[in-house]
């Protein structure tokens, strides 16, 4: 079953490109939807690589910003460990 999927003009001219040069280079008459089963198929292949390339290229803080959440820590002046955590946080 076919299900409809929306694309930009650019998007669909990228692709309308990329068929054409299929064609003019392998003499083959290749469908969009053939296309687009190839693409998607070689972006599960390299699944994470596709993820990060939606992530944020940086990510890290900028010194400036690692001082200035490091001025709102103050000492309390209890010790604390694993076991007694939550009384020192919500007593």
């Amino acid at each position: 079953m076919a299900t409809a999927v929306k694309i930009d003009d650019e998007t669909k001219s990228k692709l309308e490109e990329l068929q054409a040069d299929i064609r003019r280079k392998t003499g083959s008459k290749v469908t969009q939807q053939a296309i687009l089963s190839k693409l998607v198929g070689s972006a599960i292949d390299s699944r994470s690589e596709v993820v990060d390339s939606f992530r944020k290229t940086d990510r890290s803080l900028s010194e400036t910003a690692i001082q200035q959440f490091n001025t709102g820590q103050i000492a309390s002046g209890i010790e604390t460990d694993e076991e007694n955590i939550d009384d020192a946080l919500y007593w």
